[in-house]
């Protein structure tokens, strides 16, 4: 239920993991989805206490760039370039190894180290034409950056790959690219919302009035009263009961990971 839950309602996944927690807090699957359900929140502390309970039942290095991922969140890029350092990073697979370095170069800018960042991501797997998962995203941090250091002709060139590589949408590069060439996107929806209003205030003026149906000024009030009906519906509450009450942290696993 929490994978499911976790990229559309976050909070909602959150609550799923609590109540899993308090069924089986020594299963090491559930440390980690509770992990994974407080990082989609940004509760980094909470994450990053999960992880290393998971961390210590697998014995297992795949969550190391998550878990430096949080040092970055709670306000600590120098602990995250550290565990980028670590030993275990050369035991992690490729696609954990990019992981770490996509980790080491936010943590650059962080502390303000533009240049840095670049070299840090720049790679063999950077380089490579080929199309793995981690492409897009590794493209895409190094345009950004780029573009971040004024050098704009290079970055739209890699927002350009990042598109190329990029087939199930995860990044918003297209956009990016669009807005570095200039193309602004026209709502259509909107505007079929603002000509229905309109139309319906040239209606109402119609039938309360001698005026004949052309009247300009009348439909010309009707658009200034709804220029496009552009509010957002509001939002729906996603959060279960279990996210309304705080939980209280017991057992040994969680480590202090939240601490300073």
């Amino acid at each position: 239920m929490v994978a499911r839950l976790i990229d559309e309602e976050p909070e909602q996944a959150y609550g799923y993991s609590r109540v899993a927690l308090r069924l089986a807090s020594r299963v090491a699957a559930v440390r980690e989805a509770a992990g994974f359900a407080a990082y989609a929140t940004q509760r980094y502390p909470e994450a990053l206490a999960e992880f290393r309970a998971a961390r210590r039942m697998t014995g297992g290095v795949e969550l190391w760039p998550v878990m430096a991922d949080c040092e970055r969140g709670m306000g600590r890029p120098e602990r995250a370039l550290a565990m980028a350092g670590e030993a275990e990073v050369q035991k992690l697979d490729k696609a954990g190894q990019v992981e770490m370095r996509l980790v080491a170069a936010g943590a650059r800018r962080d502390m303000g180290q533009l240049d840095a960042a670049i070299v840090t991501l720049q790679s063999p797997e950077l380089a490579s034409n080929a199309v793995q998962p981690w492409t897009a995203r590794l493209r895409y941090a190094y345009a950004d950056a780029l573009l971040a250091a004024d050098r704009e002709t290079e970055a739209r060139e890699w927002f350009a790959k990042a598109v190329e590589a990029d087939k199930d949408g995860s990044t918003d590069a297209s956009d990016r690219l669009a807005e570095l060439d200039g193309v602004e996107f026209v709502d259509a929806l909107a505007d079929a919302d603002a000509d229905a209003d309109a139309g319906n205030g040239n209606g109402a003026a119609d039938a309360g009035t001698d005026e004949p149906a052309g009247n300009a000024d009348g439909a010309e009030g009707a658009a200034a009263r709804n220029p496009g009906d552009g509010a957002p519906a509001a939002a729906s509450e996603s959060a279960t009961a279990e996210t309304a009450t705080p939980e209280s942290s017991t057992g040994d696993d969680q480590d202090g990971g939240g601490r300073a």
